[in-house]
């Protein structure tokens, strides 16, 4: 029997210093914020989390230290990488800490076949010993992880469910016909979309905007629920209001600049900004501390 897993989780923003150590104290400070407006759990070095720009170690101790202050928030550790020790590496450690499970995209860069993704996915399952979030981010990772694979993961290990990132929004459909049959969830990273994906049967979402918007998406994630949509309204279209500000900036700096402008800790930056970025950074934050001014939001 598959874990399901299900509602609202962050796509975890990930302090560190310049040299790209956690940042202990505010890790811990986000996931009290988190925790306050009771989402479900963290999706701890995604795409959000910019683990392609830390080392093994440094994810290591990003994973302990989300562990050590996550209170009653899941952890899923994602252990994405291209090369696959890493991938067993960072599962069993995943594994040693008790995390709720792991998350695994496809391999970026090069083209891989179905069958090698599949076998690729089982080795991660088998080194973790945990439950698996399949996570399809085709933009990003080159692979597309097709339907086949996914339904023959789920019979093979504890497959928890899967987040569906990117453009392809008619992939969703189908994958939640195939979630129903195999047991398993579908979550969007799409957080400024969750009324509309719930409404086509999604479970939930996994979003970058979760770390400042937290409250927002609990609001529409419960009105859906409930069967009031109109409720719902107000909140979708602060979300997508916040998401279309931000956007000035690239994503995942969009998501710390949000974060700033609430009050969270954001740390220092992993990589080479020009000063005009900086400059447009500096005046996003401005505004969107007096849209949350507006909005009430504290």
């Amino acid at each position: 029997m598959n874990a399901k897993w299900e509602r609202i989780f962050a796509a975890l923003w990930t302090p560190t210093d310049g040299e790209g150590g956690v940042l202990r104290a505010e890790l811990a400070a986000n996931l009290r914020f988190l925790q306050q407006h009771r989402i479900d759990g963290v999706l701890a070095l995604g795409s959000t989390g910019e683990f392609m720009l830390l080392t093994p170690d440094q994810r290591k101790a990003l994973l302990q230290a989300a562990m050590e202050s996550a209170g009653d928030l899941a952890v899923i550790a994602n252990i994405s990488d291209i090369r696959p020790g890493v991938v067993a590496d960072l599962g069993r450690f995943a594994g040693s800490l008790g995390c709720a499970g792991i998350a695994i995209m496809a391999p970026p860069f090069y083209r891989v076949a179905q069958a090698d993704l599949l076998e690729f996915f089982l080795r991660a399952g088998e080194a973790a010993q945990l439950p698996v979030l399949l996570y399809n981010f085709p933009e990003r990772t080159g692979n597309r992880i097709e339907l086949e694979t996914i339904a023959a993961v789920a019979e093979r290990l504890p497959l928890g469910g899967i987040k569906h990132s990117g453009e392809e929004w008619a992939y969703l459909g189908p994958l939640v016909k195939l979630g129903r049959e195999k047991n398993f969830s579908v979550l969007v990273g799409a957080d400024v979309r969750l009324a509309e994906a719930m409404a086509a049967g999604a479970d939930g979402c996994i979003g970058g905007l979760v770390n400042v918007a937290a409250d927002l998406l609990v609001d529409i994630f419960n009105a859906v629920k409930q069967g009031a949509p109109e409720k719902a309204q107000l909140p979708t279209e602060r979300m997508k209001e916040l998401a279309r500000r931000a956007s000035v900036v690239s994503f995942p700096l969009s998501v710390a600049a949000a974060m700033e402008a609430r009050g969270l800790p954001v740390g220092q930056p992993r990589t080479v900004l020009s000063a005009s970025t900086r400059e447009n950074y500096r005046r996003l934050v401005g505004e969107l501390r007096q849209l949350f001014r507006e909005w009430k939001l504290t």
